[in-house]
């Protein structure tokens, strides 16, 4: 019996289906608001709200966690960029630690009142060529 095993398995394996996830939470978190189908969004779905609670609970497990889920990448800085991000200056960030900054930073405390329930979905028509349900999910703004 799959008591408690609930989630969408997309017709992918499991590799590839964290992959595909980590990917739609960097982008959802980066641009605020994309468009997916309509089965990825609602798996999209529990996993941001989790991050979200990962992020407002500002720790440093939280953090790593948050990280983890998203298959971040913390690439080394050079000197010169070092000096640069000490002044306050994050044009040399890659856009992984833009995301991280803008998670822990930004929505955290967008949603720090609030309980659950960060995310909405719009639905959209369907998709040309195959029929899909297509929508939006995004962050509410708070």
């Amino acid at each position: 019996m799959r008591h408690a095993k609930h989630t969408f398995k997309l017709g992918r394996n499991a590799g590839h289906r964290h992959a595909l996830i980590a990917n739609l939470l960097k982008s959802l978190v980066e641009q605020g608001r994309i468009e997916t189908s309509l089965a990825k969004a609602k798996e999209l779905r529990r996993h941001a709200d989790r991050l979200i609670t990962l992020a407002k609970k500002q720790s440093l497990a939280g953090r790593r966690q948050a990280i983890a889920k998203m298959r971040i990448s913390f690439n080394p800085l050079t000197a010169k960029e070092e000096r640069a991000a000490r002044k306050g200056e994050t044009s040399c960030y890659n856009t992984d630690r833009k995301v991280m900054q803008k998670l822990c930073g930004d929505l955290a405390q967008r949603f720090a009142t609030r309980k659950g329930g960060y995310t909405r979905i719009i639905q959209k028509s369907r998709r040309v060529g195959d029929d899909a349900p297509t929508c939006f999910i995004e962050f509410l703004q708070e």
